[in-house]
């Protein structure tokens, strides 16, 4: 990529897509392409193509999509199926058709099986069943890599798939009913501290473990993987460690600074038993995450506090 090249990054305003914007900022490119979902809806076919056929976006970071934990992922599957295999489509296909040079389509790890062999390589994909609270958006993102990989190989088209482990960072949902693990624990922890509460519930039993990867990480490496790669593969992207449930909430308590303690509802699912990626191609890349989860989560509850007024951090 270069100085003036024209970059849409589609979901600019969400956790990954603002990241992004500032790795790529911070590296010199000011040509980007940014809308808002009431500029521009991603799930509107003729609109995109509009998009497309205006602005000429030479790179696409396509970033956007819906998201959210266990929650919501069960009281929304067709939303989920849906919203995001239209984003997708659209944006995958626009590009093609007119003439961008490279698009990076961001997945998930919850693509690969419940009970995948630890940690997952990239090979273990369609090897078993899928997680039954978050399958509608795995099979999205799964036809998102295919989709790619399906270009690739009729028209030539040079699409890439990056697929990260759990995000967090600022930025990022802190809304109890949408929000995935971390955020939701910072919220808890700080609400009951607020509160002056004498103990926090969390979901589950705490036994599953989850890899913790900053967003501002993930972006450097989105933005590594479209310089320095061109493969039809897909990729993992992660830190290559992960901790349980239970070691989590913990740190999270500490950094918060709640002194109250901690209940597991067991009646509520776990989710998958463990989730740990296998980043040996993407380190043989040369690229490596960079933050700690301590200085990473205590960083993003320093975000949370100097943005309560926010609807993002407290709708």
């Amino acid at each position: 990529m270069q100085s003036r090249d024209r970059i849409f990054v589609a979901g600019h305003r969400g956790l990954v897509g603002s990241a992004v914007v500032r790795a790529l900022r911070a590296q010199g490119f000011d040509n980007l392409l940014l809308r808002t979902r009431a500029e521009l809806d991603l799930t509107d076919q003729a609109a995109v193509y509009r998009f497309f056929e205006t602005e000429r976006p030479n790179y696409v970071f396509l970033v956007a999509g819906k998201v959210g934990g266990i929650l919501a992922n069960s009281s929304y599957p067709a939303d989920f199926i849906r919203d995001n295999l239209m984003i997708q489509s659209n944006v995958i296909d626009a590009a093609h058709r007119h003439g961008a040079r490279k698009l990076l389509d961001l997945g998930s790890s919850c693509i690969y099986p419940k009970h995948a062999p630890q940690p997952m390589t990239e090979d273990c994909l369609l090897s078993g069943a899928l997680e039954p609270s978050n399958e509608w958006y795995a099979v999205a993102k799964i036809a998102g890599l295919k989709m790619c990989q399906a270009y690739r190989r009729q028209h030539g088209f040079d699409a890439i798939s990056l697929m990260p482990t759990n995000l967090y960072g600022p930025g990022d949902n802190f809304d109890l009913d949408s929000s995935h693990v971390l955020p939701a624990m910072l919220r808890k922890f700080h609400d009951a501290k607020v509160r002056g509460d004498d103990h926090v519930t969390l979901w589950g039993t705490g036994t599953p473990r989850r890899e913790f990867l900053h967003v501002d990480d993930l972006a450097r490496a989105c933005l590594y993987v479209m310089e320095h790669y061109e493969g039809e593969a897909f990729l993992n992207a992660g830190v290559g460690e992960d901790v349980s449930i239970r070691e989590l909430a913990e740190l999270v308590q500490e950094v918060v600074g709640f002194s109250g303690r901690i209940d597991w509802d067991a009646s509520k699912p776990d989710g998958t038993p463990r989730k740990l990626l296998d980043v040996g191609k993407l380190h043989a890349l040369g690229w490596q995450a960079s933050i700690p989860l301590r200085a990473g989560v205590a960083a993003t509850y320093q975000w949370y506090l100097q943005h309560l007024a926010s609807a993002r951090a407290v709708a």
